[in-house]
């Protein structure tokens, strides 16, 4: 053939263009594969009961289907033609995609047979690998088409329903049966074809043979060799890394072994005849028991070439020889990976400290970079191959790598350390190719002995195109782009490989360094991104899902890993490499799938970290929780009683000796390691990976790791501030606020010590879980602290209270519990002093504390309709009361005739219980607030103090909101008021309503002498109160009046003056009572008119005096002492 031939017949541009269409096509008949053996995406009407027949029929008969006659079996296709036809168009073109694609793959592989060109990896690289991969590629898509079951129906179908449309067969349909039943047994079909071929493909693969025993040395060479060291050799050390086969130095030794394996399998007949296609072949089964073909889809080497040659003659030896190798890789190629997985974790991490700490060494060391992310990615490869494939071995420790982690990591990181040093990388290579690279070529190009006009004027193109790079243009930040150059060579390449070519690139191997030379250094400035993927793309992990959690479950359970575990997630983003646009609909589940699993992986990573964090936090609250002052009085005890110490009992079961706070910092073997130290080193593990970076993108998807572990954080700390209240729902028991207040501040101080390790935003985690605790629900939906102790103190403190266990005593100013015999009661001075108030207040927050007083008021407000009905109920009586309380005949016969009197006084004593522990929460609040805010607190209390009685009520009451809110004690409690004018019925009318609340205070005025006849009314100076909290009821009667009373908008002090009239009056009568039952307790009775006076900012001493003489007070308060005293000094002598 005639060298203007080969130039017309450009070898070059349809090898280029059908590698890229036989890549596209492959991924198309991989996706069918994949969409028709699932039965979630295989075509519904495939499975449809109905045309079982029909797909029964068409795979028996093709590809002789006779439709008009076929009727009966064909009915259903028949019915549904028009669905089927605009499903199965995209798959049969799919089929005659592969028609097409073999069809010229037969042209080229004839053409360059006639052409006699001359293949060598070593010399024209780019030639003699477009061919092979085209070879490779041919041979996966008919051995891929062949393992698609359902082909036949697909294709047959198709036809049937478009000749039942259209009246006639589709015009490819003939051709591609035959095709479909000729690679029925693709491998015997495919060696016939490839027997011409035999020379081409034997000189192209022997030219592989220094290269392949050379990448297939073991660790130990590897190790001899000084391999991937930039300090074996200091002086040498900013020499450039080169070689006169640069893009075969990183070349995949996975390529190649298919490139072997696949070329002899086909071209067989060279193994009996040449020793060296023997040799190896030989060598290249030794390396692995599975072949990749695409993605997941893998080649049994051994058994299919033992099936294929066992079926031939002559082929005795080999098949002996596949035996040998195989039983070789079983035995040894599984420690042979690992120990070379165990030296490149040492080397490459030596070469990313070096090139970390000298990235201008990127420039003339960019090669060594390469070949070790290159030599990483096929160990990968193989360990995922036999990872998932070998499923029985005597050695699975071989299959599964617990160290595999630390060598992805080393991979993204020589990854991440060429695209942030890009542009010195360029500027290196930039002056090489335009100081040295173009003066060789140049000398070399006039030292050719022929140079025909074509290969002159190329080689004349790429002088000049060096010859003109200077700095600027990297400075500047141009675009470069060689692709015409390298493509320019490919033709050369062509050119000068076939058999008449006047000048052969074999006989000038210099020109063919140079060139491989040049092209390297020009990718470095254009493509070095495309090398990256070519070098280090994972992406084959998106097709082994099970084995990529697998890996990252197994770094996670091993501590040195869990710094290295952020390769996974930042992995995902690989998967973008494996989308071809010949099958644009792999693309949103290919998306999927990272997102998925980058989100998985983080979730997993951000768990446990916050998991630890948490751990240390409740070791550290356990610290806390140590120098409680309950626990300092235990051993104040133990000092003061020191001597009587020597006979002391055994403690109690389950009450272990404390040991002092600080006793766990005494060691004395640094070597032996407690828990919080194992839980330290677990968590700076956990912190360098989650701060490794900052963000990455995966499909167009921005992923921050911070934020995953944020939200966990949140998560666990809003759960561990609840887990701290420690609240049992059957016992009803809870822990002290302030002892939770401890806990929290404990948690909270470790988390923010955190901040600059995790890379998360401490405050802003610690912000939102306190707010967050400050509602009635978290984020989770789950019952906040906030809920937990509104529920605890309505439902145990306060019911208790009501029920007179539990008493408040205004001397200590919190609830106290009085013991009863058979009953166990909390202490319920520990749940509601001062200090547990200001706690309390803390924890929940203004919020909390608002939804508190909320549901306080809501057990008022029932209380209130109540009463509203028992008013109701004695409507009349109480009318004529109130005209006629200075009468005492009248009033004598009135009274019995009030119905549910005490009943009146024991509701509006709960309200007054609820009231008094709100005053105290609020009190609490106020002092925190006070504290954190003092610059707010001064002006919402000088606010206040502008408000007066003239002052609009509308504004007042906005005030006074605004000052409950900070725990200002309020004249009118806006709270209140709000709940009761909520409260109002449609039925009656706003003057009934303030005739009900009129009659409510006449009502507990004339009932308050009924208290006297209780035992429990007697003043206790002691407690500053009363045994069942009816010291309780003068709150409840001051700030109920003024909430009504402000809702109907009424005078509060002529209303207040009327109640104190009308009680003065009751309990003056009470004194000319005879009966002595009646009037037990007048006189602690009677000390209930001065607190509710004192109660109240309305009400005055002097109102007071006008209607109770003052005199009456002080005797009782002399009666109520003496009588105290008197019991108490009986007491002592009893």
């Amino acid at each position: 053939m005639s060298m203007t031939s080969c130039y017309q017949y450009k070898l070059t541009e349809k090898l280029t263009i059908l590698n890229d269409r036989g890549r596209g096509v492959l991924i198309r008949i991989y996706n069918i594969k994949k969409t028709c053996s699932d039965p979630k995406s295989k075509p519904a009407f495939l499975l449809e009961k109905s045309m079982e027949s029909s797909v029964k029929y068409i795979s028996k008969k093709f590809p002789n289907i006779d439709v008009r006659s076929s009727t009966q079996h064909l009915g259903p296709v028949h019915r549904d033609k028009a669905e089927i036809v605009r499903y199965l168009t995209s798959y049969y073109q799919s089929f005659v995609d592969v028609m097409e694609f073999r069809d010229h793959v037969y042209e080229l592989l004839n053409t360059i047979d006639a052409c006699q060109c001359h293949f060598d990896i070593n010399l024209n690289f780019d030639f003699t690998r477009s061919y092979l991969d085209l070879i490779v590629t041919y041979t996966s898509v008919i051995l891929l088409l062949s393992r698609i079951e359902d082909r036949r129906v697909l294709i047959g179908m198709y036809n049937c329903a478009f000749e039942m449309t259209q009246g006639h067969s589709d015009p490819s349909f003939a051709r591609l049966g035959q095709m479909v039943l000729e690679y029925d047994h693709p491998l015997k079909k495919l060696t016939e074809e490839f027997g011409p071929h035999t020379k081409a493909v034997s000189g192209a693969l022997l030219s592989l043979h220094f290269l392949f025993t050379r990448r297939n040395q073991g660790a130990e060479q590897w190790r001899s060799a000084q391999l991937l060291s930039l300090i074996s050799a200091p002086p040498t050390m900013i020499n450039p890394a080169s070689s006169d086969t640069m893009a075969c130095e990183y070349l995949s030794l996975e390529v190649m072994e298919r490139w072997i394996l696949i070329g002899f399998l086909l071209c067989h007949g060279c193994l009996n005849a040449n020793p060296q296609c023997q040799k190896l072949w030989k060598l290249g089964l030794q390396g692995s028991l599975y072949i990749t073909l695409i993605r997941e889809e893998v080649l049994q080497v051994h058994k299919i070439t033992e099936d294929l040659f066992g079926s031939l003659k002559g082929y005795g030896k080999r098949v002996t020889d596949i035996k040998e190798s195989k039983e070789y890789v079983v035995n040894n190629s599984g420690q042979f990976h690992c120990q070379r997985r165990q030296f490149l974790r040492i080397a490459v991490k030596e070469l990313e400290t070096v090139l970390m700490d000298e990235p201008g060494l990127l420039g003339p060391k960019a090669l060594l970079a390469f070949l070790a992310l290159s030599f990483i990615r096929d160990e990968v490869n193989w360990l995922i191959r036999h990872a998932e494939n070998v499923t029985k071995t005597k050695t699975p420790e071989d299959y599964a790598d617990p160290h595999i982690a630390e060598l992805l990591f080393l991979l993204e990181e020589v990854r991440g350390l060429i695209q942030r040093h890009i542009k010195v990388i360029q500027r290196y290579h930039l002056q090489y190719l335009a100081r040295f690279d173009a003066l060789v070529l140049s000398d070399i190009i006039q030292n050719l002995s022929v140079c025909p006009e074509e290969e002159s004027i190329i080689m004349s193109s790429f002088v000049s195109t060096l010859s003109s790079l200077n700095l600027k243009q990297v400075d500047t930040g141009e675009k470069f782009d060689f692709s015409g150059l390298r493509l320019d060579w490919f033709r050369l390449q062509a050119y000068t490989s076939v058999n008449k070519a006047p000048l052969h690139l074999y006989e000038n191997p210099d020109l063919a360094k140079v060139m491989n030379l040049i092209v390297f250094h020009s990718r470095m400035l254009d493509s070095v991104e495309e090398i990256l993927v070519e070098t280090s793309d994972l992406s084959i992990f998106c097709f082994h899902l099970r084995t990529f959690e697998k890996m990252f479950a197994l770094s996670l359970e091993e501590p040195t890993m869990l710094r290295y575990a952020i390769v996974f997630p930042l992995i995902c983003a690989h998967f973008a490499n494996c989308t071809h646009e010949m099958c644009p609909e792999e693309y949103p589940h290919l998306k999927n799938h990272a997102l998925h699993y980058c989100n998985s992986f983080l979730e997993d990573l951000a768990k446990q970290t916050s998991n630890c964090v948490l751990d240390i936090c409740a070791e550290q609250r356990n610290l806390s929780e140590q120098l409680l002052p309950k626990h300092c009085a235990t051993t104040i005890s133990k000092a003061k009683n020191k001597k009587t110490m020597k006979h002391k009992q055994t403690p109690k079961k389950g009450e272990p000796e404390r040991d002092k706070p600080g006793a766990e910092s005494h060691r004395k073997n640094r070597s032996v390691v407690t828990n919080m130290d194992k839980l330290h080193l677990t968590l700076t593990e956990l912190a360098l990976t989650m701060n490794h970076v900052h963000s990455f993108s995966v499909f167009e998807h921005t992923i921050f790791p911070s934020e995953y572990l944020s939200s966990h954080l949140e998560e666990r700390l809003n759960r561990a501030m609840v887990w701290l209240a420690g609240y049992n729902a059957t016992t009803q028991e809870i822990s002290r606020p302030s002892e939770v207040l401890a806990g929290v501040k404990a948690y909270i101080g470790f988390i923010q010590s955190l901040t600059q390790f995790l890379g998360a935003d401490a405050s802003r985690v610690i912000r939102n879980a306190l707010l967050q605790q400050t509602q009635p629900l978290d984020s989770s939906g789950e019952q906040t602290i906030t809920t937990l102790y509104t529920n605890w103190y309505l439902e145990s403190l306060l019911r208790q209270a009501s029920s007179g266990t539990i008493v408040l005593s205004p001397a200590m100013q919190a609830f106290v519990s009085i013991p009863r015999e058979g009953e166990q009661s909390f202490s319920a001075e520990e749940f509601s002093d001062v200090s547990e108030m200001r706690a309390l207040a803390e924890l929940l927050g203004p919020y909390g504390m608002k939804f508190l007083s909320e549901n306080l008021m809501w057990h008022v407000t029932s209380q209130i309709v109540e009463l509203k009905k028992l008013v109701v109920e004695n409507m009349d009586v109480l009318v004529q009361i109130r005209s006629n309380f200075s009468k005492p005949e009248l009033m004598a016969s009135l009274l019995p005739q009030l119905t549910g009197a005490e009943n009146v006084l024991k509701r509006m004593t709960i309200i007054g219980v609820i009231l008094s522990f709100r005053a105290m929460a609020q009190e609490g609040l106020r002092e925190v607030f006070s504290s954190h805010c003092p610059f707010l607190m001064g002006p919402i209390e000088c606010l206040k103090d502008f408000v007066t009685p003239d002052t609009d009520i509308k504004v007042t009451m906005s005030v006074f909101e605004l000052a409950s809110a900070a725990g200002v004690c309020c004249d009118i409690d806006p709270t209140l008021v709000a709940a009761i004018a909520n409260l109002k019925a449609d039925t009656s009318s706003p003057e009934e309503e303030y005739k009900v609340a009129c009659l409510l205070l006449i009502f507990l005025a004339v009932s308050i002498p009924l208290l006297a006849t209780d035992p429990s009314s007697f003043y206790s100076i002691e407690k500053d109160g009363y045994n069942n909290n009816i010291h309780c009821l003068t709150k409840a009667i001051i700030q109920v009046s003024a909430a009504l009373f402000t809702v109907h908008n009424k005078n509060i002090e002529t209303h207040l003056k009327e109640f104190l009239v009308v009680a003065s009056v009751s309990l003056l009568q009470l004194g000319q009572e005879m009966d002595k039952l009646k009037s037990k307790n007048r006189e602690s009775i009677s000390l209930l008119m001065r607190l509710v006076v004192e109660e109240s900012s309305f009400l005055t001493l002097d109102m007071l005096e006008s209607c109770f003489p003052y005199v009456l007070l002080r005797n009782a308060y002399r009666e109520v002492s003496r009588a105290f005293y008197l019991s108490r000094v009986s007491a002592n002598a009893h």
